[in-house]
């Protein structure tokens, strides 16, 4: 069995290009709808998808996330404190920090953030 995350978001071209920079990702497969957004983007690093996106249908929750939520997408063993700094400072752009980077005792280094589209990130070395 194989579980993939899927974010739903508004500004989905947006979101990808910003996810590729927090990440150091690539979009590996895409499919855009009549409207030029992603119906379908899936996101790789060093080859192994990460995550895939779409455009958010007018049924779906988009309001602004500011509080815990009960998901997140996890993102760890990044690599080092650098490339978790990075996402960091991209992912909280526009967005809202609800723990600033530091240590907590399963993570030497860890944030909590709600990114300008919603979507709840833990980040981790």
């Amino acid at each position: 069995m194989k579980v993939y995350t899927q974010a739903y978001v508004r500004g989905s071209n947006e979101a990808a290009k910003m996810y590729c920079r927090a990440f150091g990702a690539k979009i590996s497969f895409e499919i855009k709808d009549e409207n030029g957004v992603y119906a379908h983007c899936e996101l790789s690093v060093n080859g192994k998808g990460i995550l895939a996106l779409s455009e958010a249908p007018d049924s779906c929750d988009i309001n602004k996330k500011e509080v815990w939520q009960t998901m997140a997408f996890n993102a760890f063993e990044i690599g080092c404190k650098d490339a978790v700094q990075r996402a960091y400072d991209i992912l909280s752009e526009g967005g809202t920090v609800l723990k600033a980077l530091g240590p907590e005792p399963w993570n030497e280094f860890c944030a909590y953030v709600i990114d300008k589209y919603g979507v709840f990130w833990w980040i981790a070395v």
